[in-house]
């Protein structure tokens, strides 16, 4: 998928109109049916198929809450597979209004910025909810997170996509939300999408069967039953899975010759060398080019060192050890990010602006952004979101970090290695530590605020 990208000086796109806030529209049942048809060769292909469990408890035309893991861009294709015809808006990442808003407001979609405060968003959905008598589709993981019938919204709650297969931290307190719209929850988790198509390995699509698990979680009488801890627990349950861990017990072959090409996107560290910035993923192997070591990315998904011990055949558990180490970076006050970017902007929905190069720092004071012949220079402290924007190949036109506000956005393309991975596992890992340093500096606060 591609966007529609200008070239503009920096100071000519922060002059620009922002876009007035619409209300949700009704999604468009010929639009609908239109992305069904288009949709199903390719769901034929993955030999798609699903199960359906309690879903006798909701009213063909009860607004509904869909809850979604969200492993690729297929996930949109079966959503609507699912179902079709009860029509559903998307709750879905600003950027991808950019260019085509009428089609995506046509199609019920709202638009939202990942990991951002967002009051605007509970109150359009409400009024899909309430006056639309719509449902919702939701991902806050990648914030893509689409007559007498209800009208259906989609929602994936997990905080962004999985870069190593595993379900990542769902926001805290999403029960308040269940509360709020009081409307029954389904989810759908979907199985073999990701090894399909896993972010890391430049939209190359592997052959594998996909599937799904439709589930009504909650009806309203049990949301209010049950307290915000107890509903977020029950999310949590279900949205805990390990693809490779499924591929591994379920022996699923993936055979493609191009498997691991781009690994060290997610592999960046080396375990038995320690250095960072050396590996390369490419064809079946991952190799680190410090110390020479190669490990075979098997067809089942584990990894095995061609020469000596296999420090992690589980690629979650290396990610992990990642993770662990940026955390004792961060302790240590050792952890720094220094790297020249090529800078793009977000402020309306008529194009991605290029506006120059600079520097993207990240320490243990948050971001700053530098450049544009040094006319910016924007900070953004670590408790300003609990997660990043981070993607692989963003639109076709590279590998990104986004950092901003309700105001402006900005997309930062590194040039300075595979550096994506590790910057948001530092992210994630500072706000964590900020925050326990808030409460322990502050007991009573619950950390709601």
């Amino acid at each position: 998928m591609k966007t529609k990208v200008k070239t503009l000086p920096y100071e000519q796109v922060l002059a620009l109109p922002r876009p007035r806030p619409k209300a949700p529209r009704r999604p468009s049942w010929l639009l609908g049916a239109a992305i069904r048809l288009i949709s199903a060769g390719e769901l034929r292909s993955v030999g798609f198929s699903a199960s359906y469990r309690d879903m006798d408890k909701i009213g063909p035309k009860e607004p509904v809450l869909i809850l979604m893991n969200h492993s690729c861009f297929l996930d949109l294709q079966i959503a609507n597979k699912l179902f079709f015809p009860r029509p559903y808006g998307i709750v879905c990442t600003s950027d991808g209004f950019v260019g085509k808003a009428g089609l995506m407001r046509a199609l019920g979609c709202i638009p939202t910025r990942k990991f951002q405060p967002d009051t605007a968003l509970v109150r359009d959905m409400l009024y899909a909810v309430k006056k639309l008598k719509s449902s919702i589709l939701l991902y806050p993981e990648a914030s893509y997170s689409f007559d007498g019938t209800a009208i259906s919204v989609l929602m994936f709650p997990e905080a962004s996509y999985s870069f190593d297969g595993r379900a990542t931290p769902l926001p805290r307190k999403m029960g308040v939300l269940l509360k709020k719209l009081n409307v029954p929850v389904v989810t759908v988790i979907t199985h073999g999408a990701f090894l399909r198509d896993p972010l890391y390995n430049m939209l190359q699509k592997r052959k594998v069967q996909v599937r799904a698990e439709v589930s009504c979680l909650f009806t309203p009488a049990e949301i209010q039953e049950k307290s915000v801890p107890e509903l977020d627990a029950a999310l949590d349950k279900v949205f805990s899975f390990d693809n490779f861990r499924e591929q591994e017990e379920n022996h699923i072959a993936v055979t493609e010759p191009f498997r691991a090409d781009g690994l060290q996107r997610v592999l960046y560290q080396c375990p038995h060398c320690g250095r960072e910035g050396h590996m390369e993923g490419k064809g079946t192997t991952l190799t680190c080019h410090a110390c020479g070591k190669t490990y075979e990315l098997t067809p089942t998904g584990y990894l095995k060192a061609q020469e000596g011990d296999t420090e992690f055949p589980h690629i979650p558990d290396w990610y992990a050890w990642e993770r662990e180490n940026v955390r004792k970076s961060l302790l240590d006050g050792s952890y720094l990010l220094d790297v020249p970017v090529k800078i793009a902007m977000m402020v309306d929905y008529k194009a991605i602006y290029r506006v120059g190069e600079g520097r993207l720092r990240h320490d243990a004071n948050g971001f700053r952004l530098t450049g544009c012949d040094g006319k910016l220079d924007y900070s953004q402290p670590p408790l300003a979101s609990y997660g990043l924007y981070a993607d692989y190949f963003w639109y076709e036109l590279g590998d990104i970090i986004c950092i901003g506000n309700q105001d402006v956005l900005y997309y930062c393309f590194p040039q300075g290695g595979d550096v994506v991975a590790k910057t948001r596992l530092a992210a994630e890992e500072l706000y964590k530590l900020k925050k326990q340093g808030r409460k322990r500096m502050n007991p009573d606060l619950d950390g709601s605020k």
